[in-house]
């Protein structure tokens, strides 16, 4: 595989996904000074909404732990939102920027345990995150995603450990932590994200039924008011912890996460 070696000022990074595992690894390229900018799709279904920078596309702007996403509607503007401080994020479900901008990197953080169109060609370095992605065939190099011993492990040859469905234990709980919709229809939220929130009550109706919480805690994340949703989709996070402070901070898994991306970067450019 080809090297070359700009200066770290100079690197463009695409990342592919507004949401909080997008978020984190935009968040820590940006604060190492890379040159980032992020593509979503029209109506991001984040659930951690206050570390998710996709809310950009609903509020304009979105800070997260002092770093601001801007929307933007076309790729011209990402040099401008650049010079203004601020990470680009377009809707680009496809990720035609890459044709005008000619990443050095491209990240594929959408997360959604299988391949949406990312390919090894895309970028002289293209990175995956977790299932879905072969390495050494999709991209050059993947990140495990898995809780565990091998979080956030670099893989060069093969693919991650495969998607279990359960959510990370959190004092004990798992799935129990997750809100779920109980038929298609408009999502109404009743609670914020930061509310303390009690078993059983109801936080969320869709079409008229009820979305309540298995554990007392507090709402780490929910989806958007107004989103129209499937049954059984994700829709809320209840953190038994209780502390409001997390659901504005970018989780360690993200964190770890971002740290396995920033390092195969710097394996690569740095050989």
């Amino acid at each position: 595989m080809m090297r070359s070696n700009p200066q770290r000022k100079d690197l463009l990074i695409l990342v592919r996904g507004g949401g909080e595992m997008a978020t984190g690894i935009a968040h820590t390229l940006w604060q190492t000074h890379f040159r980032v900018w992020m593509t979503e799709i029209p109506q991001p279904l984040a659930v951690r909404r206050e570390v998710s920078f996709c809310e950009a596309i609903y509020e304009g702007e979105k800070q997260v732990e002092g770093v601001v996403a801007k929307y933007i509607q076309t790729a011209d503007e990402i040099n401008h939102t650049w010079n203004e401080g601020m990470i680009p994020l377009l809707i680009d479900p496809e990720a035609k920027s890459r044709e005008v901008l000619k990443p050095h990197v491209l990240v594929d953080a959408i997360v959604a345990k299988k391949n949406l169109g990312t390919r090894i060609t895309h970028a002289p370095l293209v990175i995956g995150l977790g299932p879905g992605f072969t390495a050494g065939r999709d991209v050059h190099v993947l990140i495990e995603t898995q809780r565990g011993h091998d979080l956030a492990r670099l893989i060069f040859e093969g693919e991650a450990e495969p998607d279990t469905g359960i959510p990370g234990e959190i004092r004990g709980y798992s799935e129990e932590r997750v809100l779920r919709t109980p038929r298609e229809g408009i999502f109404k939220a009743h609670k914020r994200i930061g509310e303390q929130v009690n078993e059983g009550e109801v936080v969320a109706t869709v079409g008229g039924l009820p979305v309540k919480p298995r554990i007392s805690g507090v709402l780490r994340g929910i989806l958007r008011d107004g989103t129209h949703v499937k049954e059984r989709m994700k829709a809320g996070d209840i953190d038994p912890r209780g502390k409001e402070v997390y659901c504005y901070s970018i989780s360690d898994k993200a964190r770890s996460v971002a740290g396995g991306v920033l390092k195969a970067i710097l394996m690569h450019f740095n050989a």
